[in-house]
């Protein structure tokens, strides 16, 4: 299959099926952002995939099959990067102590704490803990960073210590 017929074919399934495929990311995804997610992965694994399709199956049990496993990988990846998700929270105490302060000065001041606290981390932790703050998922930081997965959990872990350390704010990252 050429370029320009797997281009025509992708479309014309697209057209036809993408009720089929919104099925599937809808059975998956929580919520809309996590759902424009897993439809881009499946699109993708579609193309990718359409070379090896060998018209053995009618095209909506390949483009089912296709995309159940790739939504299942998704499931599996995004529940383990969910796990070791941990809410920044050095964040929320000092904002929690901020708030029992009646003295407005005292929420600008805690604030301000955070911000030197953030400011004095080096500039790689400090792009991270952007990043986090930004809701970008492992993956997308790991992209932005050229870090693995893995790596940005580990460090994001590290960091919080540092800055709840800092802030003297107990915490129990572990």
């Amino acid at each position: 299959m050429d370029a320009s017929e797997q281009e025509a074919r992708f479309r014309e399934w697209l057209a036809q099926h993408t009720g089929l495929l919104l099925k599937v990311v809808r059975s998956f995804a929580a919520g809309p952002a996590d759902a424009d997610d897993l439809l881009q992965e499946i699109l993708l694994q579609v193309w990718m995939s359409l070379p090896n399709f060998r018209e053995q199956s009618k095209p909506t049990t390949w483009l089912y099959r296709v995309a159940l496993n790739t939504a299942l990988a998704w499931k599996r990846r995004e529940n383990k990067h969910r796990k070791n998700r941990q809410t920044l929270d050095v964040v929320s105490n000092v904002m929690d102590a901020s708030l029992a302060y009646a003295d407005p000065h005292a929420d600008r001041e805690a604030l301000e704490q955070l911000y030197a606290a953030v400011r004095s981390l080096a500039a790689a932790k400090r792009a991270l803990v952007l990043l986090y703050l930004d809701g970008l998922s492992y993956a997308e930081m790991a992209e932005v960073t050229g870090l693995s997965e893995s790596n940005v959990g580990v460090r994001l872990t590290r960091i919080k210590k540092e800055l709840a350390a800092a802030l003297k704010v107990p915490t129990h990252v572990a």
